[in-house]
């Protein structure tokens, strides 16, 4: 299957290309010609499948062309080693957990997974693939750890100084081997923008391999969308509207959900949950797209003011009706989404992070607006230790961090200051 750009600038690639590449010359995004849907007889049998066994039938149906079934088989196996199990707390009210990875975050699926395809397609090489990832939070850590003594590949980790958590922080700053953290004097965007115009510049593509691991690079996308036949399977009820919300920020997960629909999987609607940076659910509300600066907020994964994968929703949607017949968006600023911590405690003595409480108030204005007899599938993004020091006061108790974590608590942070000088990431980069 070939991978064309949404700018339409550019000739179609092959999946080895679009996933080494990461972003086009034209400064789209890469998108598979084809979406398959999968077969009825997937769906029949899906509560007898496991996880892999779901995962590797999603990925079989993108992926058959381009790679051999056995050695598919062997990639999803090694990513997908990791549990996403889905807790009701309400007949409308399911929790999809999808922190049981590495690094306690739903971009495990991703990182690990485009880890395993980016090494299985530089097998061989001599030369090194630059890998490089701007992160607001998680997608740091999950690349890095994805991508940890991977040969001939080398990530590089841009992220705003002072603006991520500090577990998130020593997730991928303690690392070292092949994975160099730069501690950005600036916000998300700022990093992303770095990160985007490296891709364009003559000079840097003449000297060095370079590749994304952010959400614009899909690899990313494609095992995300497993999680969401996942949690299908675990539905006792399946005959009720199913509806997804998702915390989005650079709105990789929800493209990914929007993927899984169009193999088929029986959506009724997508809810776009985000904090102040709400410029997808403006749009949604009045058909205006205004990105802006990012504001910072305690959900800061989602600290995002120009979100990349916009342009993959209106490629998917082909326009405003569209995505509004599918996606609802909602958007809430930091005392709901701390009253929404809180609320969650105490009513169902479940302890949800910053970024699933924002999910959480957007089901229930969803819900209040007359929707009740659904399934209500809300994706936690990530385990609440990660943000303990805004979840821990709200709900007035200690968040356990995971035994396999602590360790990370005690390890020294390894980053290099940089502005946001792109002449000073560009040399930065010709000089390592």
């Amino acid at each position: 299957m070939k991978y064309y750009s949404t700018k339409q600038q550019t000739p179609p690639v092959s999946l080895r290309e679009a996933v080494l590449k990461g972003l086009p010359a034209d400064n789209g995004l890469f998108m598979p010609e084809q979406i398959p849907a999968l077969p009825s007889s997937f769906f029949e049998k899906i509560e007898s499948l496991s996880f892999q066994e779901i995962a590797f039938e999603v990925a079989h149906n993108l992926l058959s062309e381009d790679i051999e079934k056995e050695k598919l088989k062997e990639l999803v196996e090694n990513a997908i080693n990791f549990p996403a199990p889905l807790v009701s707390l309400s007949e409308n009210l399911h929790i999809l957990e999808l922190f049981h990875g590495n690094t306690l975050a739903f971009k495990d699926f991703g990182a690990r997974f485009m880890a395993q395809l980016m090494g299985y397609f530089v097998q061989g090489n001599t030369s090194t693939l630059d890998i490089l990832v701007a992160t607001s939070g998680d997608t740091g850590s999950a690349v890095a750890h994805g991508f940890l003594g991977v040969p001939h590949i080398h990530v590089t980790v841009l992220y705003p100084k002072g603006k991520v958590s500090n577990f998130q922080e020593k997730q991928f700053t303690t690392l070292g081997n092949n994975i160099t953290a730069l501690e950005i004097e600036g916000t998300f965007d700022d990093c992303q923008a770095l990160v985007k115009q490296a891709f364009l510049d003559t000079t840097l593509n003449e000297k060095l391999n370079l590749s994304s691991a952010n959400s614009i690079n899909i690899a990313r996308l494609i095992p995300q969308s497993f999680y969401y036949f996942e949690a299908y399977k675990q539905l006792k009820d399946k005959q009720k509207p199913l509806v997804f919300v998702v915390p989005s920020g650079n709105f990789g997960n929800l493209t990914a959900g929007l993927f899984a629909k169009k193999m088929g999987l029986p959506v009724h609607e997508f809810i776009a949950a985000t904090n102040a940076n709400d410029v997808v659910p403006e749009y949604l509300h009045t058909g205006n797209y205004k990105p802006r600066p990012s504001t910072q907020t305690i959900s800061n994964a989602m600290d995002v003011g120009n979100p990349s994968n916009f342009q993959r929703m209106l490629d998917l949607c082909k326009g405003l009706d569209s995505m509004q017949a599918q996606i609802k968006g909602y958007a809430f600023d930091d005392a709901q989404t701390a009253k929404a911590m809180r609320e969650v405690k105490e009513k169902y003595n479940y302890i949800i992070d910053p970024h699933g409480a924002v999910g959480y108030l957007a089901l229930e204005s969803y819900i209040n607006q007359g929707n009740h007899n659904i399934n209500g599938v809300v994706l936690e993004t990530a385990h609440p230790v990660k943000f303990a020091e805004v979840v821990s006061p709200e709900i007035g108790q200690e968040v356990a961090v995971p035994e396999r974590m602590r360790y990370l608590l005690e390890k020294s942070k390894m980053s290099i200051p940089l502005g946001i000088d792109f002449e000073g990431f560009k040399a930065f980069l010709l000089q390592r």
